[in-house]
């Protein structure tokens, strides 16, 4: 099965995450050793960054590469895997506020 990356959602989710951990695309650029205009470009979607690049603004946001690739694919046959890695990167508090919204999603399913 061939599967494309989403260089636009790839993008995002950078971009999220980045935005999570409350920090400028120029602080981004910085700890990854990149342009700020080059971070811009991968979280618009406009230019493709390499393995390497993708590692470093991994580590950089504390996020799996998972997060960042998979998540780009096109199939979406991992969406628990991809639903983890995004709620990974919320505080605590929304997390727990998601845990107890789908509990509560799955219990009234069950009742019904």
């Amino acid at each position: 099965m061939k599967m494309n990356i989403d260089y636009t959602a790839l993008g995002k989710r950078i971009r999220t995450s980045r935005k999570a951990k409350k920090i400028s695309q120029e602080q981004l650029a910085e700890i990854c050793a990149l342009s700020a205009a080059h971070i811009g470009h991968i979280e618009r979607g406009t230019r493709i960054p390499s393995l390497d690049t993708i590692f470093r603004i991994s580590q950089a946001l504390d996020v799996s590469l998972d997060y960042i690739i998979l998540d780009s694919l096109a199939d979406d046959s991992k969406s628990i895997v991809n639903l983890k890695s995004i709620i990974e990167t919320m505080d605590e508090k929304t997390q727990s506020n998601i845990i107890s919204t789908v509990k509560a999603l799955c219990s009234y399913e069950k009742n019904n």
